[in-house]
């Protein structure tokens, strides 16, 4: 979902039309997805991608806007999705534009994914390549001259690898997730944010989809997550690491949100010149003496260096700013917004020490707010699922976490009562336990049926509860997406390239005719 259009202490009164508000009036989903060539299952660098998808939608009528990096078109906007490439050309994101939730809303939602699927398997052939049943390539290299090749040439990765010291090529071998974006009304946001974080490993456990790379089992079922120890590792600055973790409580309100991620020992991203529109593709600055971001706030200038071309600059710092750096954590969910309207810094300081501070200063500016859900690695339906679940639960793979998610975010006492009844610490443990066995231990299983069961029961109709099927036949056969994966893979036989191809027919994207 583009930016457009008990954990956690009540705050302040709620009103009549707060309390009417509800989560999910607005759904979306962010899907990645890894490219290979058709009959190998090689690991594919699209050339003509996001073109091709623009061409094919233009000629339907659809007006199409393309963005370009360095000469190449990288991603084709238009009335369904923002489509085109995450960090590498062997990458693709799709991040649909969000519909209208409500009773129905799943079903329009899954509309909308297959059309994109269709779409995006169409604009491939004309490459001959595909998308593979991943939550990672099997078999890609994580060479630095590999990644110097494929990695999309985005001004920020200049300064997270450069300057921050990011190691940023263990995600180039297309690790992939598939990210459920639900509105929340933003006096329920740090609520949510602490569930989705706390239950995080039940969606781990059930859409594990990622146990190989480099050609070699890991050992675990889904490896995908732990790029981000090893991206954070050797970083320049400790935060770096720690704004990946689960933090040791749950947030009290987005001020408490916003103070752990952009106070005491954090380092400020390099930030934009002008208007913040786009994190990816924005002309930044580097802080001269790496202040957090807070200390820049309350400062009357900085200086910095333009990162395109080193020149100095002073930065004056605008409420824009704070808004512009919500990517700044790495958690496996995220709360993202969009203000309506912009206030003075002075007031933006004033209301974030105060509690509930920001929630009631961006309710006046006007916000449109939600969570993204950041632990399901991809599932797609592919002929191995279909043959082992039918086609009716295959088909709702891509969207199980988004009704999990909306499920648990549309029950929050429930699923607060099913974090405190699990202890915070214990599930922040769990999180390790869930990458590497999935629903083998039986704690991480037991997990994902409470968590699936709470989602359920927040879910009100039949219509809904269906997308859950996916998600229910994993918990039930105790087989992941890596599961399979896995069988496919020591069946076959010789060398990693034979395996992959051996293993392609099951593992293809597969849609219903």
């Amino acid at each position: 979902m583009k930016l457009r259009d008990k954990p956690g202490r009540k705050t302040e009164q709620r009103t009549e039309q707060q309390t009417e508000q509800q989560a999910g009036q607005k759904l979306g989903l962010e899907m990645e997805m890894v490219v290979v060539r058709r009959g190998s299952g090689a690991s594919h660098a699209v050339q003509d991608y996001p073109a091709s998808l623009g061409r094919l939608r233009s000629a339907r009528g659809e007006a199409i806007t393309l963005g370009n990096l360095a000469g190449r078109v990288v991603s084709a906007c238009g009335a369904l999705a923002e489509s085109g490439l995450d960090n590498g050309y062997n990458l693709l994101e799709s991040a649909l534009h969000p519909v209208a939730g409500g009773r129905g809303g799943l079903d329009r939602l899954g509309t909308a994914v297959y059309a994109e699927l269709r779409d995006v398997q169409q604009a491939l052939a004309a490459e001959d390549a595909a998308i593979l049943n991943a939550g990672e390539h099997p078999a890609a290299s994580l060479d630095p001259d590999r990644y110097a090749a494929l990695r999309v040439p985005r001004p920020i990765y200049d300064d997270i690898v450069g300057h921050r010291g990011w190691l940023h090529r263990v995600g180039i071998d297309a690790k992939a997730q598939n990210s459920p974006c639900t509105s929340v009304p933003v006096h329920e946001a740090a609520r949510a944010l602490n569930i989705l974080m706390a239950l995080a490993p039940a969606f781990i456990a059930l859409f594990a989809n990622s146990p190989l790379e480099c050609g070699r089992p890991t050992g675990r079922k889904d490896n995908r997550l732990t790029m981000w120890d090893r991206m954070f590792r050797h970083a320049r600055f400790a935060s770096d690491l720690r704004l990946h973790h689960m933090p040791d409580r749950p947030f009290e309100d987005l001020g408490d949100y916003f103070r752990w991620m952009f106070e005491g020992d954090t380092h400020s991203h390099a930030l934009p010149l002008m208007s913040a529109v786009d994190y990816k593709h924005d002309t930044t600055a580097t802080l001269a003496g790496d202040p957090s971001l807070g200390q820049f706030l309350r400062a009357p200038s900085w200086p910095g260096r333009r990162a395109d071309n080193g020149q100095p600059v002073m930065l004056t710092p605008r409420a824009a700013h704070f808004e512009y750096a919500q990517f700044s954590n790495f958690l496996d969910a995220r709360w993202r917004y969009r203000l309506d309207s912009h206030c003075t810094v002075e007031e933006l300081l004033a209301h974030w020490r105060q509690p509930g501070g920001i929630e009631a200063l961006y309710e006046r500016l006007g916000v449109n707010g939600y969570i993204e859900g950041r632990a399901p690695s991809a599932v797609f339906p592919d002929r191995q699922l279909r043959r082992e679940a039918g086609d009716d639960i295959a088909s709702t793979a891509p969207l199980a976490p988004s009704a999990m998610q909306l499920g648990l975010l549309r029950n929050l006492a429930q699923a607060e009562d099913l974090v405190r009844e699990y202890g915070w610490m214990t599930l922040r443990g769990l999180r390790a336990t869930a990458i590497d066995a999935a629903l083998d231990e039986d704690l991480a299983r037991q997990l994902a049926a409470d968590t699936l069961a709470v989602a359920q029961a927040g879910l009100e109709d039949d219509a809904d509860r269906r997308w859950l099927a996916y998600a229910r036949h994993v918990l039930d056969t105790r087989r992941t997406g890596a599961d399979r994966l896995l069988a496919l893979w020591q069946d076959a036989h010789g060398d990693a390239k034979s395996r992959l191809a051996a293993i392609y027919p099951e593992r293809v994207l597969s849609l219903a005719s």
